[in-house]
């Protein structure tokens, strides 16, 4: 008989929520200074590993996140919860400093057609700037990870090949990053190309923090995500409600939904830490907050042994067969 490899199973699972920042960077409407708080302190009682609070980019490049300062002063902190936040460049580190995050996170794409469209900069720019954001953190004594857009594909270029996503991943790694985020940032992954970028990237960074970001956009987000933790990789990020998604994926239906992952992984029988009925209390909220509808389905059909009240037509049917009846002819 043939041996099966054993699947790698990570002893817990860290869920990263992103829908404060993803999220309501792509809303229409402004979200209120006093209720982005609030929800932040909100998902801070879920159990939640880490938070992405906000991004200390240009108030005139996503005015829905122009209130940073604010929000990173007022949040109350809870131990036990990383709170990140999106710095694009020196100028923004440098905001943030005034109320320090525990994490920086940097972000460029590993397409040169969708760095160009979404940062106005060719990837050899985003690189110099990051390595000097990545010193400045390093300083600080605040750890960076960088996310790495379109690790799994360009809806523009097509495939990104493999050695591609690692060479950035090495650079960034190299010059003192802590982690690194694997992005599928347009819905293009698929299972086992999922699989076996992490596993490669395990193999050459086996001391780095990794962690993947998949979006929904062609329905194979829970997939992707099971198809990464087998391999090993035991951070994810998600975003509550499903909230977000990417201007260069029409029809993108956002980010891998935080309930729906961790009801997953709640099956599978991994440890998240999460309170589930308490982040579906949060994912509830967001809806009314944000004024929309959200993908997520869970919060919609309820957890897998939610019960639903026996219909009376049951007990009617339980008592005609007990009595060796049958049921009245349809009319």
């Amino acid at each position: 008989m043939m041996d099966v490899p054993a699947r790698v199973a990570p002893a817990r699972v860290f869920i990263q929520d992103v829908a404060m920042r993803d999220g309501l960077q792509a809303e229409a409407v402004f979200v209120p200074t006093d209720d982005k708080v609030a929800f932040v302190d909100a998902l801070s009682r879920t159990g939640l590993a880490k938070i992405e609070v906000t991004s200390f980019t240009s108030p005139k490049a996503i005015p829905m996140l122009a209130d940073a300062d604010e929000v990173m002063r007022r949040i109350e902190r809870v131990p036990g919860v990383e709170y990140t936040v999106l710095v694009p460049n020196v100028r923004g580190v440098e905001r943030a400093l005034a109320a320090p995050p525990d994490e920086f996170n940097l972000v460029m794409s590993c397409s040169e057609t969708h760095n160009l469209a979404n940062l106005r900069m060719t990837r050899a720019g985003s690189v110099a700037q990051l390595l000097e954001v990545i010193r400045l953190s390093t300083e600080a004594r605040v750890p960076a990870n960088v996310s790495l857009s379109c690790s799994f594909g360009c809806p523009m270029e097509g495939e990104v090949p493999a050695t591609t996503v690692l060479d950035f991943a090495a650079t960034f790694l190299d010059a003192g990053a802590r982690g690194v985020t694997l992005c599928d940032t347009t819905g293009m992954a698929y299972p086992s190309q999922v699989a076996g970028l992490c596993r490669d990237f395990r193999a050459r960074f086996p001391q780095a923090m990794l962690t993947l970001h998949v979006h929904n956009t062609r329905g194979m987000g829970l997939a992707n995500a099971l198809a990464a933790l087998h391999a090993g990789v035991d951070r994810f990020d998600a975003s509550l409600g499903g909230l977000g998604g990417c201007p260069y994926a029409p029809g993108a239906t956002g980010n891998v939904c935080t309930e729906d992952l961790v009801h997953m992984l709640v099956l599978e029988g991994r440890a998240t830490g999460i309170d589930l009925p308490e982040l579906l209390d949060c994912a509830r909220r967001l809806g009314v907050l944000v004024g929309h509808e959200l993908p997520g389905q869970v919060v919609k059909a309820g957890q897998r042994l939610d019960l639903h009240p026996v219909p009376a037509s049951v007990a009617q049917a339980r008592a005609r067969a007990a009595a060796g009846t049958s049921a009245p002819a349809a009319a």
